[in-house]
């Protein structure tokens, strides 16, 4: 059972993800908030495995609720709605440490899928909608210090490091096994270790890091 709180401004949004989300066994709403303050108290309070969080609200928005969420060292991971023509607020999401992001029009299937690839520490973007996103994301991006640079790089092995480069070119795990002539069982292993030495939460921050450092440009193959 992966428990949600479901953050927006718009009562009937609000009312439409709650029943989706309760219409199916796997997903129980425990809370709901209207604006960004009340979802950091009651993620709190709650402790949701997931938070589906709202950009634009009056107040406290949902960048700032998501990093104050992320900065408690809680255990609830942030899923954004977001939409093509707010690519500022993706760059802030991602900073703030939301672990995902969907279009405010995703399918239902897409929402559920979403929402059980984030509890389960997985990132929600599919890798075309990754590529489209960082791409837009690089024009933010500074002038990266340089691999030597960070001592996080330092502690992985060469096939880590190829994973990573991997992982920030918006590769699934499929893909990357294709690529590397590995069992995709053996890329989630790699992909584990990874995160867990650059101290990634998730994919979308390793993403990040792969762009910071200059490991993955737009357009890269």
């Amino acid at each position: 059972m992966t428990t949600v709180l479901v953050v927006d401004d718009q009562p009937l949004q609000r009312y439409g993800f709650h029943l989706l989300l309760d219409s199916v066994p796997e997903t129980d709403v425990v809370g709901e908030a209207a604006h960004g303050a009340e979802a950091v108290r009651k993620a709190a309070e709650l402790r949701p495995d997931v938070v589906l969080m709202d950009v634009r609200m009056p107040g406290m928005d949902g960048i700032e609720a998501t990093r104050r969420i992320v900065a408690s060292g809680g255990r609830s991971r942030v899923l954004v709605l977001t939409t093509f023509d707010l690519d500022e607020y993706v760059h802030a999401a991602i900073r703030a440490g939301a672990s995902g992001f969907l279009l405010k029009d995703a399918r239902p299937d897409e929402l559920l899928a979403g929402i059980r690839a984030v509890a389960s520490g997985d990132a929600v973007i599919a890798p075309a909608l990754t590529r489209r996103l960082l791409d837009e994301y690089a024009q933010y991006v500074p002038a990266h210090r340089g691999e030597a640079e960070d001592t996080r790089l330092g502690s992985l092995t060469d096939r880590e490091r190829e994973i990573l480069v991997a992982v920030g070119k918006g590769w699934t795990n499929g893909e990357i096994a294709a690529r590397f002539v590995l069992s995709e069982s053996t890329v989630k292993t790699h992909v584990g270790r990874v995160l867990a030495k650059i101290g990634a939460r998730d994919r979308i921050q390793a993403v990040i890091l792969a762009y910071d450092l200059g490991l993955a440009r737009p357009g890269a193959d």
